[in-house]
Order: C-alpha cells, then structure tokens, then sequence
C-alpha cells in the first residue's frame, strides 16, 4: 500500500472521523516498521518466533484463559471444546509449518529452469468471527509471521477481549525475543465496522473469516483479499455405511462447541431402507427427534421475525439450555446432546435447510445415493455452495462421483465433519478455521487457508533449451478429422 493512498484516506468526515483513521494508519506505520525488522530474518529466526507465538496458546493456563475469557464474552461453545479446538488447531498448524521454506529460494527447478522465492506480503489485516475469536485468530498470526509479515486483527466486537489477552500472551513471548510489538497488533476497542473497513483499505493483503458482510466488504475494500463462503455442511449416509459409526462421528461433530463451527453438519441425508435405524443410532449418541409441535416451536424461537436471521441468544448453546428457553418441556429434550428435526423441502420456507449455529440436526430421506446427491445440490443452491459434504460409506466410487458432481471444495469420508474439514491429525488437510468455497461460494479459491496464501512469489526464468511442438502433435487429430 502506497504512503499517499493511506494519507488520502483521512480526508473528509468529521473531526472525530479523521482522528480514528490516523489512529489506525498509525497501527499500519507501526506495523510495517516492525515488520522491515524481520525481513531480514533467515529461516531459522522466522520459526522460533512462530514456536514462540504458538507457545502463548498452547501453555495450558493461558489457553484455559483464554477459553473461559471467549464464552463469557461472546456466549457461545463451552469452555472445554474451546480449550480443545485451541490446543489441537494450534498444535496442528505448527505441524503443518515445521520444516516449511517461507523465507529465500523455496524451489529451484533446472527442468524448466524457474527458481522460486517467497518475499512477504506486508501487512496482513484479519478479520475473525465470535465463534472462534482465539483459535482463528492464532491460526492468521502463525501463518502470516511465518511468512515474515506482521498483522492487525480485526476482531469481531465480543471476542475484542479475547483478541486483546491473545495478544498480551503473545507480547510476553515476543519479549523473550526481543521483538516489537508491532508485529501483531489489533484494533482499538470499541472495533466498528467503520475501523474495519479503513484497516483494509491501509493494508497490502485482507484475510476474513465471517459473516457474508464482512467478505463482501473485503471484496469492496480494493485491497487484495481471501474471504470464505457460507457454511450450511450436508452428510449423505450411503446404503453401506456403518451407521454406528457414523452416528457417533456425526453426534461428536454436530456437538463439539455446541455446534459454532461452519463444518459442522447442518443436514444429514439417509437413504429409506436405512433411516429409521440410523435416527435410531443417533439418538443412542444423544440425538432426540422433535414431534412437529415441538419442531415447530423452535422454529419460531429460532428465527422470531420469520427473515431469515437467527435469534443471536439461541445460537452457540447447548441443547437443553435451547429447550428451556424455548419450552420444550419433555425430559428427552431437556436431557438431549441434539436435537433432530424430520425435513422436506429447501429455502426459505424451511428454515432447517440452512445454517443453525446450534446444536440441531435436520434429517432427510432420499431413495438412493444419486437422490442424495440431487439433495445436496438444491440444499447447496439455497445455503453453502462450495464449503463441503460428508459421506459415510464403504463405496470409493461414490466418493469420486460426489468430487466430481456436488459444488464443493471437500468431500469428508467417513469422519466427524467439524473436526476434519479444516484439517485434522489423521487426514492430509491443511489445519485452518478458514475455509475457500470456490466460485461456488464466491470466492477465489477453493482450498483450506494456509501460509501459502501469506507470501508472495517471485520467479526467476533461465533460458532452457527449446521446447516447440509440432503442429501435428497439437492439430494432427483434429485435422483428420476435418478432412474426413
């Protein structure tokens, strides 16, 4: 980012206006000060100060801390799933970085004679939601130190408190190392939409995980940016599954951090000869299936003013809390891990189609496997296409069918969704709280977040020797038949 574009942005507005815009430029001076500091830095420095950071999360008191601070403030998940989801998603990020060239030549290829070297973006703005405000944010400061970028943080207005002691923690280590402060930063509290919008527009590179509002005003902020899609996951049961076992990957994923991840199952799709015994496994893992008054009772709670949007206090609590508040009276419910709801239809007319952010699971029936797919597509044509879908089953062919068909950046085989997606110890994705959806779900790239996005490329190209096809290596088929 240009020293006049961050100038032209205090002009105009009210006194009070301007003062916050140089405030937050000052943020970005600081911040690319701090980082001109490690630029320098080789390899070997960059992943000790990554240790360092990652070490203010994983030492146990502060992460305790750190998760108890996140559901106090925000409301949402428990404090043993937080405590979980910022250790594991910690750890395994730091696995995924251990031995990775981010600094100088990282590939050098005398076939085509390209040598490829990484060089920093920055400064890296990151806007992070309620519903992971440690773990996400963690994951961005990682990825973009290791990179050898500094970075603000956006945090959404409940999880300030939470960014604010990360930070605290992350000082401490950076003292150990005697490195500014600088390096990571957030904005001031209160943080407004308006701050926001100004810090991405001082920045040279946006990262957002969110709401649809924060992704599409990255996109507007001219700043280039990664946000993610909509989640609204479906789980498709085929006909040779172990229901046993996926009832209890679907119940442990549906219920971890009372349901506040977007790869959590929103949907799970049963084929008719196998969907009474799998509502019966399920609700062996806790699950209660809602008769239609009650299903409709939720409903209304849910979504009170009938547009679409949720009841903030419902959202991110267990389910017997949900069925206090809401007048569930039977013991089933007030004792339930889930709740289940029987669905037929898709959009707005049937608000279970789409994203819950609760512990609720709706269930549908389909004939067979491509009926499934068929399901998937229109719940994925109403709420998020390109996240992911879940299949459980012993068939590969359906695997590949559903790569190949469904618009989704993911297809998870037989394991507990919200745990998998984003990456987990026993499968080979990248570990993100940051999922690309693709053109599907508007955005420009399909893959889980990793430090790949945090750095730019330079390539050098060396003369090799020539490489000229002949045209009828190119044209020879074509022109056959032409001819004929």
């Amino acid at each position: 980012m240009s020293q006049n574009r961050e100038e032209a942005d205090t002009r105009g507005g009210d006194a009070a206006d301007i003062a916050a815009q140089r405030q937050i430029l000052a943020l970005v001076a600081r911040a690319r000060d701090a980082q001109r500091q490690i630029d320098v830095y080789n390899q070997a420095q960059i992943d000790l100060l990554v240790s360092a950071v990652g070490w203010a999360v994983i030492e146990p008191g502060n992460n305790l801390a750190l998760a108890t601070l996140s559901v106090r403030d925000t409301g949402l998940g428990n404090v043993a799933d937080k405590v979980a989801k910022n250790h594991r998603k910690t750890l395994g990020l730091l696995r995924d970085l251990h031995g990775k060239q981010t600094v100088g030549v990282i590939r050098d290829d005398p076939h085509s004679g390209i040598t490829e070297i990484a060089r920093p973006v920055g400064v890296v703005a990151a806007i992070t939601p309620s519903t992971n405000p440690v773990a996400t944010v963690v994951n961005n400061i990682i990825n973009a130190l290791k990179c050898r970028n500094a970075i603000i943080i956006a945090p959404s207005p409940k999880g300030a408190t939470s960014c604010a002691l990360l930070l605290e923690y992350i000082y401490r280590e950076l003292d150990v190392l005697d490195l500014p402060h600088g390096l990571v930063q957030m904005l001031p509290m209160p943080v407004t939409r308006r701050h926001t919008a100004w810090l991405m527009r001082a920045a040279d590179l946006v990262i957002v995980t969110g709401s649809r509002a924060n992704v599409a005003a990255a996109a507007q902020s001219g700043t280039p940016a990664f946000g993610v899609g909509t989640g609204n996951v479906a789980a498709i049961i085929s006909a040779s599954a172990d229901l046993a076992a996926a009832a209890q990957k679907i119940a442990a994923s549906k219920t971890f951090d009372n349901a506040t991840s977007c790869s959590a199952e929103n949907s799970v799709i049963i084929p008719a000869e196998r969907y009474r015994p799998m509502l019966d496994a399920l609700a062996r893992h806790g699950g209660v299936l809602l008769t239609a008054p009650e299903k409709k009772r939720l409903q209304q709670a849910l979504w009170p003013h009938g547009d679409g949007k949720l009841a903030r206090e419902l959202i991110g609590r267990p389910a017997p809390l949900i069925a206090a508040a809401v007048g569930l009276r039977r013991p089933a419910c007030l004792a339930a891990r889930f709740f289940m709801v029987e669905e037929q239809g898709v959009g707005a007319d049937f608000p279970f189609s789409g994203e819950k952010l609760a512990p609720i699971l709706t269930v549908y029936q389909a004939q067979d496997f491509r009926q499934a797919c068929a399901r998937v597509r229109e719940l994925y044509a109403w709420q998020g296409a390109g996240h992911s879908v879940g299949l459980h089953g012993t068939d590969p062919a359906e695997a590949l069918q559903a790569g190949l068909d469904l618009p989704v950046s993911r297809v998870i085989v037989n394991q507990a969704h919200s745990f998998a997606a984003g990456g987990n110890f026993d499968n080979g994705l990248p570990f993100t709280l940051s999922l690309g959806c693709g053109t599907w779900g508007g955005n420009h790239f399909s893959a889980n977040l990793n430090y790949r996005h945090f750095f730019n490329k330079v390539r050098i190209s060396r003369p090799i020797k020539e490489n000229m096809p002949s045209l009828d290596s190119l044209f020879g088929e074509y022109l056959l038949r032409r001819a004929g």
